[in-house]
């Protein structure tokens, strides 16, 4: 089911600026009180979250191992105390150790 944004109206129908989310089918018709307060409300018009070329979802895939193995990066994780091991890349030592 998507989630709606709802927007608060004050007394003469404008938006205070507050929202809330609503959890509903699309067959629902839109809420026109708030649940729980009893406040005038409308459904916002937002646009919609499309995981286009700089968003997060495409974030997180240009940072996996395998692309930046790819593109001649190297990636050091923590793995404990003073100890970092090599997650991507081929260039540099397996291991970084502060004992060293």
């Amino acid at each position: 089911m998507p989630i709606y944004v709802y927007e608060i109206l004050d007394k003469s129908g404008r938006p205070t600026g507050e929202t809330f989310e609503q959890m509903q089918s699309m067959k629902d018709a839109p809420l026109a009180k708030q649940p729980g307060t009893g406040k005038a409300c409308r459904r916002a018009i937002l646009a919609p979250n499309i995981a286009g070329k700089w968003s997060d979802l495409k974030g997180k895939s240009a940072l996996s191992n395998e692309n930046l193995s790819r593109l001649g990066f190297t990636k050091y994780e923590k793995k404990g105390k003073g100890y970092m091991e090599r997650t991507a890349g081929s260039m540099g030592p397996r291991a970084i150790s502060a004992e060293d």
